[in-house]
């Protein structure tokens, strides 16, 4: 066995370990969630959790990437209100941080 082959076997494992945690995880929220009576409260809490999600992902990128990421995700923002199509407000986005990032 030589050292790429081991190298290889640990990548091999952590992908698998991980792939079973990922697993699991789901499974349990699942199960968890077969347990909470669904209430007004809990529907509006589990209807916000997509747009908290995305906001928790994209901040930290906007403030990292500065003004160029704001006016896409800007741009993005303005695509969806006209057109409603997220096809096109990516292009649109792609297209102002490609611009943006050219002039700063």
């Amino acid at each position: 066995m030589s050292a790429s082959d081991s190298v290889s076997l640990m990548a091999l494992l952590a992908i698998l370990g991980m792939a079973a945690a990922t697993g699991l995880m789901r499974i349990s929220g699942y199960w968890l969630m077969g347990h909470v009576p669904l209430t007004a409260r809990v529907r509006k809490m589990l209807e916000a959790l997509p747009g908290s999600v995305v906001a928790a992902i994209v901040l930290p990128i906007m403030v990292r990437n500065g003004v160029p990421a704001f006016l896409a995700v800007g741009a993005v923002i303005a695509a969806m209100l006209v057109r409603r199509n997220e096809f096109i407000a990516i292009f649109v986005g792609l297209a102002v941080a490609s611009l943006a990032r050219a002039a700063f």
